[in-house]
């Protein structure tokens, strides 16, 4: 953690108290798959339900977006 990150969330805390240390909406990082592409993620399992390197392969290549084995998964 840099100075400059403690420093942004006493001035939150002194500002809004613990309320003001919640992430807000449009904070922290994006999913990369979303709920659009839980048809796609399902197909892509159900055709190759034993390899999910495989399965992640084929996805990849249809949505043209790239994850790791363990974002593919956890989805």
């Amino acid at each position: 953690m840099t100075q400059a990150s403690g420093n942004h969330w006493v001035k939150r805390y002194q500002n809004a108290g613990i309320p003001g240390l919640y992430t807000r909406l449009g904070q922290g990082c994006k999913p990369l798959i979303i709920d659009a592409d839980k048809e796609s993620v399902l197909a892509a399992i159900k055709a190759d339900r034993q390899n999910v390197q495989a399965a992640k392969a084929a996805w990849e290549a249809l949505s043209g977006k790239s994850v790791s084995r363990l974002t593919f998964q956890r989805f």
